[in-house]
């Protein structure tokens, strides 16, 4: 059984930094492809970045581009999600999520994922 708990949002200002961190239990954390996603008030879940387990792929969505990186430590089975930069629009619930099933790429869209943490608030003020 895969759990996985989110940690690390909170309140930043506009153009500060913020670094979420997700646990992730589970005998086979190495394998598993990972992402995080944002779910906004009013709109629906979108995906914000992942990063696949064979080769390192990664994937991003275009407001994260060359403002948040995405990693993990394999040998604490933590993915980190850090954001730079912030802008107001990035208000949001932000989700881990876990593929167990190594579904084939890309893992942008919530249906490559099968685990899900409850997600962390975070506020950026402007």
């Amino acid at each position: 059984q895969v759990h996985v708990t989110e940690s690390g949002g909170g309140l930043v200002q506009t153009g500060g930094s913020l670094r979420l961190s997700c646990a992730v239990s589970g005998p086979a954390f190495s394998r598993y492809n990972l992402g995080w996603f944002r779910q906004s008030p009013g709109k629906k879940r979108e995906f914000v970045m992942s990063l696949g387990w064979k080769a390192g792929f990664r994937y991003n969505a275009p407001f994260g581009r060359d403002r948040f990186i995405i990693s993990k430590d394999n040998d604490k089975n933590m993915l980190y999600l850090q954001m730079n930069q912030m802008k107001p629009e990035d208000t949001a619930v932000y989700f881990c999520a876990v593929d167990t099933k190594d579904l084939p790429p890309p893992q942008t869209t919530e249906s490559k994922f099968d685990v899900w943490g409850q997600g962390t608030q975070v506020t950026v003020s402007s």
